[in-house]
């Protein structure tokens, strides 16, 4: 059962224990009963419309949001575990740690005093960085504190362009229905769109074959558990510190 209390001068709120809430923890004796329900929505919207009615401050959050907020934030530190170096996810494979069950049961992590929410880039991120506990297997998968700030830095700093491209495929069901050999063979057209611009020197079909096919990639990196992002930092720290000399052309690195 849920009630809606009312202590006189003091409050409006509403619980489901009013012994352990109102008397014990608060440490009021004097109080009305202005609603019961078994039903949570029906009390929260009680609760509310007392607060409203009789001039007392009004929750920013309903009961029954809080509620659930603080059933998830249970469940969510069953399930991880932060020090100030590590974040431990305690599963039993790391098959476990999906998109899904970031983005759906931790929903954010709590570094430094900052709640990060959790992003499309950040379930990427920690799938593809997750260690396995020096104890074992049975003591969870775990991420590093430092690295992961800074991953989040540079997602912040990054333009959200990708975001928006894997966005827009999800909301098409292309990663769901699709598959890289598809994205593969749209890459091959429009790198042939882009052929066709090259040679006819169209500087507006150039821009749109090069936008498209980075559209593809963006989209065939996903499906294979990647980022873009991730692709072309890669691929830049490889070339950095390269040199060589352009020879008709075309740069030629040094053996």
């Amino acid at each position: 059962m849920y009630y809606v209390y009312y202590i006189k001068g003091k409050k409006i709120g509403c619980t489901n224990n009013l012994k352990k809430r109102v008397e014990e923890q608060q440490g009021y004796k004097d109080y009305q009963i202005l609603f019961e329900s078994p039903d949570i929505k029906k009390a929260s919207n009680a609760e509310r419309y007392y607060q409203e009615r009789l001039g007392y401050k009004v929750d920013k959050q309903t009961y029954e949001e809080l509620t659930v907020k603080n059933k998830q934030l249970k469940n969510k530190n069953e399930m991880i575990h932060t020090t100030n170096t590590t974040v431990t996810f305690k599963i039993k494979s790391k098959e476990e740690v999906t998109n899904d069950f970031l983005l759906n049961k931790i929903m954010f992590l709590e570094i430094e005093g900052e709640a990060i929410n959790l992003t499309e880039q950040h379930c990427e991120w920690i799938k593809q960085h997750l260690k396995t506990s020096q104890y074992g297997d049975k003591y969870g998968f775990f991420i590093y504190n430092g690295a992961f700030l800074e991953a989040h830095k540079s997602f912040q700093t990054e333009d959200n362009v990708f975001n928006n491209i894997r966005d827009w495929a999800k909301q098409r069901d292309l990663y769901d229905k699709g598959d890289t050999k598809t994205q593969y063979v749209k890459l091959q057209e429009e790198s042939g769109e882009l052929a066709k611009a090259i040679l006819k020197n169209d500087k507006p079909e150039i821009e749109d074959a090069i936008g498209d096919m980075v559209v593809v990639l963006t989209n065939l990196a996903h499906l294979e558990g990647l980022t873009i992002e991730e692709c072309i930092q890669s691929a830049y720290d490889v070339i950095k510190n390269r040199t060589g000399k352009m020879v008709n052309g075309t740069y030629v690195k040094n053996n």
